[in-house]
């Protein structure tokens, strides 16, 4: 069992205490299009081993919590699930509604989990897509169980960010350690341990007591990016979202010219993506 003293909750605690409900429901808006066309999608053949391993039957009822653009919604959607998502932005409401068009049996609602009226035992499946750590700590757990079918799932997918190879990180941390110490503190940490750091919300949600027989898989996928698309993606990550308009543009600005300078055009990169899938107790 993990020590209460070893969870992430002093990132959530900080997080509330810091911006309003407003802030923190539009925390992606401005970002939303670039979210869309940059972060990373899950692979099919993970999809596809997550709803073997769910159990998930034809016309399976799935309830996303946080669903952003669609990025994990489209997939599973495609399956031909019912599925209702919940996401606090408008702006990526908008964008899920129309990567979703295609699909009558989603529906998207403009909503937080927290504001969401539980419907009780409805879902044989709940999912967060690298949203799970978003969800309030006194309801993370309880809130899910309490809306799943007896023996349903509860799947957690993780994209976890993107690493540009160590000759292209080590230009861009030049430019970290000047002018932005944390991210180039948040930037090595995110190389170190990116595996470690999602295994262990599977045993956040085993401590749980409302969840048993997990199953964690990964595997690393291979995505090249344009310098223009790269600092895009960096734009949708929190700890940029955070920075003041000026030091965030003039820090991008830096990084572009030296990405300019030292790679072409061309960023190869890596990516964990991985999943947890346990059964309501």
């Amino acid at each position: 069992m993990v020590k209460e003293s070893e969870k992430p909750q002093d990132w959530y605690s900080k997080y509330i205490a810091t911006y309003t409900s407003e802030q923190r429901k539009n925390w992606y808006s401005e970002i939303a299009d670039a979210y869309n066309k940059t972060r990373p999608r899950y692979p099919q053949q993970l999809i596809n081993r997550v709803v073997e391993l769910a159990e998930l039957p034809a016309g399976a009822n799935i309830l996303e919590i946080g669903c952003g653009p669609g990025i994990a919604t489209v997939p599973f959607a495609e399956y031909g699930f019912s599925m209702l998502c919940l996401e606090p932005s408008q702006e990526a409401c908008q964008l899920a509604r129309q990567n979703c068009a295609a699909y009558p049996s989603v529906e998207i609602q403009n909503l937080t989990f927290e504001e969401w009226e539980l419907e009780a035992e409805k879902f044989n499946a709940v999912l967060a897509a690298t949203s799970f750590h978003w969800v309030s700590p006194e309801i993370r757990y309880q809130k899910k169980a309490a809306a799943l079918k007896n023996k349903g799932s509860l799947i957690l997918l993780w994209n976890a960010g993107v690493l540009p190879p160590d000759e292209v990180y080590r230009v861009l941390d030049e430019v970290y350690q000047v002018q932005a110490p944390s991210l180039a503190e948040y930037h090595a940490k995110e190389r170190g341990n990116q595996e470690e750091s999602i295994k262990l919300f599977g045993q956040y949600v085993i401590d749980s007591g409302l969840f048993e027989g997990l199953i964690y898989e990964q595997l690393v996928c291979e995505i090249t990016y344009s310098i223009e698309d790269y600092l895009a993606l960096l734009k949708t990550y929190s700890v940029y979202i955070a920075l003041d308009d000026e030091k965030r543009n003039y820090l991008l600005a830096n990084l572009r010219e030296v990405l300019e300078n030292n790679c072409g055009n061309s960023i190869p990169a890596s990516y964990v993506s991985a999943f947890h899938v346990a059964k309501k107790t």
